[in-house]
């Protein structure tokens, strides 16, 4: 692999067209030409174009061996389009470019496109702030003039509550946390995904790659939360997923030729109009399943695809990212791209291309792409979707880190705590005073403030009059293998359960329950003998 390495960073889609016009420029071999019966000197033919072109990308690190000469022969469209070259009559942006012996040569300047130089964002402080324990309400004070009557503590209390060290401490303020709302919850989200996209790339800032007022938080936990047994994320809506008609394609196609559901006809060709079918449905679509708001964050993960598991995590990461629509789609289609790719039993579906190759080329821009048509969109999605389609089913794993990181943070935020004068270290209780109590008094709250909450859920249980007699009868029993003393203080005798809980009626066994039946029909069997 030859070519300068554009690794992660702001605009490297830019950087990337720019460097690729230099190394065009320099490289490609200049000649005189005739034509028309006239001498063009510095010029070359529309195939040797393609021919230098081809070979130049392919070696470059940056695109790889999986540039074909279609890819390229589009490239040098864009280069003319853009007055990178020019045909030797100085036409451009109007005239197509052809791979054929056509003259063409390069302006006096190629134009190259111009990175902002503008900060918009600073290191870190591009990322959106956490929630933390700082956001908090004093309540007043009471005057510190010793305890008055022993509080008794609620399991939730209890729960919630931390050791503390048993020793003089300092006159204690009581916080009273703000509940953490649903929109925080996605805040938090969004502030945690976007700081650990941010380390997986290298970059000490995001200014040029992402912007964070596009990352939608909700999106994100949809992703993480709301998906299937084998991962792919289910919607609330609906009306946002795809087509019946399209899904039914696809099965068809990934489970060849077992997954003709429909039963319809099978027909020479048939597997080819039920590709171009699905390949239509993509190819309309308004943009591409990456987003455009995205594009730069893939782009920049395409210099880390020498290292696998940096970048699998980084793409784990980034299609986080998406609305789930989208996460939807490029699931299914990646997984369909796979399938059909290693399936030997699926006939060709392109008389001269193979079928992965096909694969890659037919959606690779439904994929990725940027709304600038003059970037290196096509090629840099051959190369990203290539290794999407490889790797679908770790790329769409939830990173195990970034999820315990959010929990437990949301986890912190939800405690109950102190705050002491002079430290900003934080310890949950509920009194409103510290004191220096023995260890013993410190663990008769435990038996009160335990007991209390359970016989309410026991009183809740019996008066419950919505949940039938059998369920009832159920989880009295469970109540009761969990904390015997509890129940038996409830119903010290059977009479005080039957009381509360009536008896339910004996069951016959199967010999009586006959032994009865045979009975009731005697009368009957007598009155038929009387007349016969």
């Amino acid at each position: 692999m030859e070519g300068k390495v554009i690794g992660p960073g702001p605009y490297r889609a830019t950087k990337l067209w720019n460097e690729t016009i230099k190394l065009f420029r320099s490289g490609m071999p200049l000649r005189r030409h005739w034509a028309h019966f006239r001498c063009y000197d510095c010029s070359f033919t529309g195939s040797e174009a393609v021919d230098y072109l081809h070979d130049l990308l392919r070696r470059n690190y940056n695109f790889g061996p999986e540039v074909t000469r279609y890819q390229t022969l589009q490239l040098l469209k864009k280069f003319l389009k853009a007055h990178v070259i020019e045909d030797i009559k100085g036409r451009h942006g109007t005239e197509d470019f052809e791979d054929c012996g056509q003259l063409y040569r390069f302006p006096a300047m190629s134009p190259m496109k111009s990175i902002p130089t503008k900060s918009l964002l600073r290191d870190c402080s591009d990322l959106p702030r956490l929630i933390r324990w700082d956001d908090y309400e004093e309540l007043p004070q009471q005057k510190n003039t010793g305890p008055s009557k022993p509080a008794v503590l609620t399991s939730d209390l209890w729960n919630k509550r931390h050791s503390v060290a048993i020793g003089d401490v300092n006159e204690c303020k009581l916080i009273k946390r703000k509940e953490v709302t649903p929109k925080q919850v996605d805040h938090i989200w969004k502030t945690m995904t976007i700081a650990h996209l941010q380390r997986v790339l290298g970059l000490k800032t995001l200014e040029g790659v992402l912007n964070p007022v596009q990352v939608n938080g909700k999106h994100i936990e949809h992703n993480v939360t709301k998906v299937n047994k084998t991962g792919i994320v289910v919607l609330e809506n609906k009306a946002e997923d795809m087509p019946y008609w399209v899904v039914s394609a696809m099965k068809c196609l990934a489970k060849w030729p077992n997954g003709n559901d429909s039963k319809q006809p099978v027909y020479p060709g048939f597997e080819r109009d039920v590709l171009k079918t699905v390949a239509e449905y993509f190819q309309r679509l308004k943009q591409p399943l990456l987003t455009f708001h995205l594009y730069e964050v893939f782009v920049n993960i395409l210099s880390l695809l020498p290292d696998q598991d940096v970048a699998t995590e980084a793409l784990q990461i980034s299609c986080l990212l998406l609305p789930p629509p989208n996460r939807r789609r490029l699931q299914l289609l990646l997984r369909l791209m796979a399938r059909v790719s290693q399936n030997q039993q699926l006939p060709s579906l392109n008389d001269t291309i193979p079928t992965r190759t096909l694969m890659v080329q037919m959606f690779s821009h439904c994929v990725l792409g940027s709304v600038d048509e003059m970037d290196l969109d096509e090629l840099l999605a051959t190369k990203l979707v290539t290794f999407m389609m490889e790797h679908y089913n770790t790329i769409f794993q939830v990173p195990p880190k970034l999820r315990s990181q959010v929990e437990e943070h949301l986890s912190h935020l939800r405690r109950v705590q102190i705050k002491y004068a002079g430290t900003d270290t934080d310890f949950s209780a509920s009194p409103t005073f510290c004191k220096q109590i023995r260890r013993v008094e410190a663990e008769e709250p435990k038996v009160i403030g335990t007991q209390t909450p359970l016989q309410e859920l026991l009183e809740g249980l019996i008066a419950d009059k919505e949940l039938p007699m059998r369920d009832k009868r159920k989880r009295l029993k469970q109540f009761q293998k969990s904390y015997p003393e509890i129940y038996q203080n409830r119903f010290p005798t059977q009479e005080s359960k039957a009381a509360v809980i009536p008896e339910k009626a004996p069951r016959l066994k199967p010999h009586l329950m006959l032994f009865n039946l045979k009975k009731s029909f005697q009368p009957f069997q007598r009155s038929w003998s009387f007349r016969a």
